[in-house]
């Protein structure tokens, strides 16, 4: 299943699910969002799925949103692609790196990528798997992580390179408005099956500036939720972004930052293309 969240003329954000181009309605009282939809349950999203076979497409104009637009948590991990460790002459790393993203960062696909009106000219792209968590997950094994995913998107982990690298934390960089942009669905694990065997590219301009395979990922997707789940519990609709491949702007030779007026499109194969056009933040007045 394809899993969206809508909504019309400003109400309640809701879950939907894509069927022939159009948008069918999945939401269930009393709590009708993509994160009470995970949060009940296999029942849940066999009921869900029934309702996006037999309902009747959503008429109206809508507004497509984040796949998950109130995570509880987004967290990033960095460094977890073999070639692009070897690209920013880093070592490849014996633990996984994480660090976090917040609400206020995320954006849908179509909706602008933002530039910062001072303080960074260094803003770089970078396509990611994001694996959203479906049920509860403490302290789970490796083995069992990916039946706690609840499904997977594309997360775009917008980076301001001046910023990041100016402290050993890259807070600074990385957890700015619109920085997250994060879409266009989430599909379920059935449609997806082996989450390291997916294709991922980024195009600026349609220009290919990332090619990879998820592959290539140093910890593969059930080591990081297992990894997670020993510091943290994790919750449905958490999101977890597992890092780039190669190709980053930073790494070119010259360098390569997205700029005012700019395109930029993440496609991973069976989930889809997130695009995001890229504009000047105009600066607040008094």
């Amino acid at each position: 299943m394809r899993i969206v969240s809508y909504r019309q003329n400003g109400g309640p954000w809701r879950a939907g699910a894509e069927r022939d181009g159009a948008i069918v309605d999945i939401g269930a009282a009393p709590d009708p969002s993509v994160r009470a939809l995970l949060a009940g349950g296999a029942a849940a999203l066999a009921a869900a799925q029934e309702r996006a076979k037999r309902g009747s497409p959503v008429s109206g104009k809508i507004e497509i949103g984040p796949p998950v637009p109130d995570p509880e948590k987004i967290i990033c991990f960095g460094l977890n692609y073999r070639k692009h460790a070897e690209e920013t002459g880093m070592a490849i790393p014996k633990f996984p790196t994480f660090f976090s993203k917040y609400r206020n960062s995320l954006v849908a696909g179509g909706e602008p990528i933002l530039l910062p009106a001072k303080n960074s000219t260094q803003i770089d792209y970078e396509v990611e798997l994001a694996a959203v968590i479906g049920k509860r997950c403490k302290s789970v094994s490796e083995a069992d992580a990916l039946g706690y995913v609840g499904g997977y998107s594309i997360l775009n982990d917008v980076s301001a390179r001046d910023l990041q690298m100016q402290t050993s934390q890259w807070g600074a960089g990385k957890a700015i408005d619109t920085f997250a942009p994060f879409g266009p669905v989430l599909v379920t694990p059935d449609e997806i099956g082996d989450p390291q065997k997916l294709a991922v590219k980024t195009r600026l301009n349609g220009q290919v500036v990332q090619s990879s395979n998820t592959a290539d990922m140093i910890f593969p997707v059930a080591q990081l939720v297992a990894f997670l789940s020993d510091f943290m519990t994790l919750e449905p609709g958490d999101v977890i972004a597992t890092g780039t491949p190669e190709g980053v702007g930073f790494t070119r030779k010259p360098p390569l930052f997205m700029k005012d007026g700019d395109v930029v499109e993440l496609e991973i194969e069976k989930i889809g293309v997130l695009r995001n056009p890229v504009l000047a933040r105009v600066p607040a007045t008094v």
